[in-house]
């Protein structure tokens, strides 16, 4: 195709998969903004890329880039709005709107092992899928409710292969980026981190760094860098002099009251008692990893 399309189509046949809406478009107005609680379009699933420029998506909470070569997943209704900033380069993107038990259950699959935002390259299997979607529709006029869904499973088969393809590579080079994060909040552990923070310095999204440490770890980033915490205020406790307050204050925990809280669930006394009982408990360093 050499120019921008969009097309739109109505059935009420909940028994197939429906393709509600497809195009490609270039997005110029500052205005432009959906919110995925106060959409008709309910039970619906929209996926969009972008071909060039760059939008953005608030995703519980978090607010991420969608440049070239990215793209999102999400469902209707859910906590989510994608929008436009004014910017010198236009917005390009393409975009499906779908409806039916199968594709929300795609969707969660998807979303399960990648996140709400998903990297494909322009030449993906999956983009090249969607362009002969649109092609379809734009100069082959096919309309018609039951070929579009067929066209659209094989689409959505694109999907998951790709995404598949795309889990196999992650788990070759995660045991790099998981070290990467450990080492991070082994040197930072004194400072107040964040999730999002510990996943901009990995260069991926909270959501796929939290499953690659469940998976890896059984644990979760933010438990990893709690052990190291602890760990520190132990040694800290055992080999110098300074005040509790103070340790923990070093130690990176937000208030001497949270501190002996984590303390007491971790040793199941007190910083002070733990301090106290040396020939119960004789360790200068108690390491959990």
């Amino acid at each position: 195709m050499n120019e921008q399309a969009s097309f739109a189509f109505r059935n009420d046949d909940p028994s197939i998969l429906t393709l509600d809406s497809i195009g490609w478009q270039s997005i110029q107005n500052p205005e432009y903004s959906f919110t995925g609680d106060e959409r008709p379009d309910f039970g619906h699933v929209i996926f969009q890329y972008t071909l060039s420029g760059q939008g953005y998506i608030e995703y519980e909470q978090q607010c991420m880039p969608l440049p070239k070569g990215t793209g999102f997943l999400v469902k209707v209704p859910s906590k989510h709005r994608y929008f436009y900033k004014s910017a010198d380069e236009p917005w390009e993107v393409i975009w499906l709107n779908l409806s039916g038990d199968e594709a929300s259950r795609i969707w969660d699959l998807v979303i399960a092992q990648e996140g709400p935002i998903i990297r494909r390259d322009p030449n993906s299997p999956l983009i090249h899928a969607f362009w002969k979607l649109l092609r379809s529709i734009a100069e082959e006029k096919i309309t018609d409710k039951y070929q579009l869904s067929a066209k659209v499973y094989e689409w959505m088969i694109a999907l998951v292969q790709t995404s598949r393809e795309v889990s196999r590579e992650i788990s070759t080079s995660s045991s790099s980026l998981i070290q990467r994060a450990k080492d991070f909040m082994k040197q930072r552990y004194a400072q107040p981190l964040t999730l999002d923070q510990l996943a901009g310095h990995c260069g991926v999204n909270k959501y796929h760094l939290c499953r690659l440490f469940q998976k890896s770890d059984q644990t979760s980033p933010l438990s990893y860098l709690q052990d190291r915490r602890m760990e520190a205020a132990v040694a800290l406790l055992r080999t110098t002099e300074l005040p509790v307050q103070t340790i923990g204050q070093l130690c990176g925990f937000e208030s001497p009251s949270y501190f002996g809280k984590v303390f007491r669930e971790y040793m199941s006394m007190t910083p002070k008692d733990y301090r106290m009982k040396k020939i119960e408990f004789p360790y200068d360093a108690i390491y959990y990893e």
